[in-house]
């Protein structure tokens, strides 16, 4: 009977985990139509940005007075990576794929001589890269106790790479974080930010059409002065928002495969707790049909 005890217990426990489980994949889905509204509804904004500071970057990156944002130090010797994860656990391998393709980033980049500096935007890249890049890691940001990401922790960590920058701690700056393509595909993307990518000459002539001339006021030099800093906290603003939508997408896909699971064990140890039941039954007629005959 000790043995039938001990498969109650463990099918209890295991309906427990499965009620768990199961609620985590509600809340992920809830989460992950907001945040994927967010994030979708961003990308628009920041690629035309990028567009626009491309065009006009196009037109002064030979300038002396170009600003360091866009053209960077003119050196490539240290390098500033961020590294967008969660704060949270139980996403599959959502952390663990960015953390991966960090890591290679940075052992190819310290195989060419370089010096790699990184910035952890969420707790569990900082856990996986202090592993082995402990003395790389200069800073840790978390947002786990923020309920919504909104644009002022994204213009947090900008300014915190701009003063950075001005005081010449880096030359190069990449930014690695997941893209949410859909719930069960995140892909990890490094994305360059200083200097600015620019974008491949025009095609628009090699399709017979002329590519529009414009004029602005004030200087370039000037709206890149105003605009680069913007366009900084907007694509890290869109990174967040991938992130987080990506997130709760891989959350809800773990937490369903684990309800899935849970099921699969709960009616393998009802199947093997009635087998051992039945067992004892035919044990125990035995033992009574022994002794009546022994009488």
């Amino acid at each position: 009977m000790a043995n039938l005890k001990s498969l109650r217990l463990r099918i209890n426990s295991v309906k427990s985990t499965r009620k768990i489980t199961q609620a985590m994949k509600m809340v992920a889905a809830a989460k992950l139509r907001r945040a994927q509204a967010q994030a979708e509804s961003a990308r628009p904004y920041a690629e035309r940005m990028a567009a626009i500071l491309g065009r006009l970057g196009a037109a002064v990156a030979g300038s002396p007075d170009a600003p360091r944002m866009l053209v960077g130090t003119g050196s490539d010797q240290v390098h500033l990576l961020v590294v967008v994860t969660a704060d949270r656990g139980l996403a599959g391998p959502f952390n663990t794929n960015v953390g991966r393709f960090a890591r290679a980033r940075i052992k190819a980049l310290e195989d060419q001589g370089k010096t790699v500096k990184v910035l952890a935007i969420g707790r569990k890249g900082a856990a996986f890269l202090r592993r082995e890049y402990a003395s790389r890691i200069i800073g840790e940001v978390s947002y786990a106790g923020v309920k919504r990401i909104g644009f002022e922790q994204a213009a947090e960590i900008s300014a915190r790479v701009i003063a950075m920058l001005e005081a010449g701690e880096f030359d190069v700056c990449s930014m690695i974080y997941n893209q949410f393509r859909n719930v069960v595909s995140q892909i990890p993307t490094e994305q360059a930010l200083i200097p600015a990518a620019l974008p491949e000459a025009t095609t628009e002539v090699e399709v017979g059409t002329i590519p529009p001339l414009y004029e602005y006021e004030p200087a370039e030099e000037d709206i890149l002065a105003a605009l680069l800093p913007k366009n900084l906290a907007i694509q890290f603003y869109r990174s967040l928002l991938e992130s987080a939508a990506g997130e709760h997408g891989a959350r809800m896909s773990a937490m369903d495969s684990a309800t899935r699971n849970a099921g699969e064990m709960i009616n393998k140890l009802t199947l093997n707790y009635n087998r051992t039941r039945q067992a004892n039954i035919t044990r125990e007629l035995i033992e009574i049909i022994s002794g009546a005959e022994a009488l």
